[in-house]
Order: structure tokens, then C-alpha cells, then sequence
């Protein structure tokens, strides 16, 4: 999710959507701990709805992407590293929202560590208005050129909707095998 709210309104009602249904659906958000932008609006609507929220946040980002005070839980952390290591043990999920470097970065990493098998959490980017056409289209473009098998490439669903988009992620980690 991203520090910033983009140039269209309906990125961020879609973040609050999915804030507000992942509280209804019982489910706590991890996230990156600011209290603006997508990341922000995504929090807020979950506390809103009762949600439990924890935020991770590394001490030198604290003030510029101004760390929310209000959380259920907001780990400090000493760096980006720790922070997605935080997010990533807390977590049995992912999602993309519309984002920049930092948020493509995070996805990347994720799917990246789902494919070397150091965690099998399902992950998802929300395709608010096509968002993420794009680069869906360049990843199946990878497969057909055989740099990205089909199996790898099905493990990251995309949805439009936010409902629609924890339904399969939430049906992904239930066919899960249980781990010990």
C-alpha cells in the first residue's frame, strides 16, 4: 500500500472498502504503519469498522510518512528490512494497493519469497480502474516468452473489487496445507 492517495478518487474509496471488509470479515490488517495516503485510508476505514490493525514502521520513516498513533498496535522498527519481515510474519496475506517503487518493491519481494517457498501465503493486487493491467498483461507476456512458469504467475490473483479480491485470497489460504 502506498504513502500516497494517487490522482483519481476512486483509489482511495477502494481502499477504504477493503479496510472496512477485511474488519467485517473478522480479519486484522498489517500494514506499514502511516497514517497517510492509501496505507492511511486503508487503516482508519478498519479501525472505523472495529478492526484490529497493526502497523510496522521503521524509526527513521516515524515522522516523515508520520506514523499512526491510533492503532490497535504500531511496532517501531530499526529498518525497511525489519519492517517487511515484521509485516510478513504478522501477516497471512498480501495485498497490493495502487502504488509507487515502494509498493511494486514490497510485491515483488513477496511473491519472491512465496516462489523460493519461505512462506505459501496467497497474494493479491486490488486492479482498482486497471490499475494494474498493465503490468498483468507484462506478466503473462513473461510466461508466453518462458521466463515465468504458469504456476508462479496464477499464485498472484488480481481483482477490480475488494470484496471479490479477499474472497480469493481467503479461499487460497484455507486450501493451504496446515504447517507445523
Amino acid at each position: 500500500m502506498g504513502s500516497r492517495e494517487g490522482h483519481d478518487d476512486s483509489f482511495r474509496l477502494a481502499a477504504e472498502t477493503l479496510g472496512r471488509s477485511i474488519a467485517r470479515r473478522g480479519c486484522g490488517l498489517v500494514y506499514g504503519g502511516a497514517r497517510v495516503g492509501l496505507m492511511g485510508a486503508v487503516a482508519d476505514a478498519a479501525l472505523r469498522e472495529g478492526g484490529e490493525v497493526i502497523g510496522v514502521i521503521p524509526h527513521h520513516l516515524v515522522e516523515r510518512e508520520m506514523a499512526h498513533e491510533g492503532l490497535t498496535r504500531l511496532l517501531r522498527v530499526d529498518d525497511m528490512h525489519a519492517r517487511k519481515a515484521a509485516m510478513a510474519e504478522h501477516a497471512d496475506a498480501f495485498i497490493a494497493l495502487p502504488g509507487g517503487i515502494g509498493t511494486l518493491e514490497e510485491l515483488f519481494e513477496t511473491w519472491t519469497w512465496q516462489y523460493l517457498g519461505l512462506h505459501d501465503k496467497p497474494i493479491g493486487v486490488l486492479d482498482v480502474n486497471g490499475f494494474y493491467r498493465p503490468l498483468l498483461t507484462f506478466l503473462d507476456h513473461t510466461v508466453e516468452h518462458g521466463f515465468l512458469n504458469p504456476e508462479t504467475r496464477s499464485r498472484l490473483f488480481a481483482a477490480a473489487d475488494p470484496d471479490l479480491l479477499l474472497e480469493r485470497l481467503v479461499s487460497a489460504h484455507h486450501a493451504q496445507p496446515a504447517t507445523s
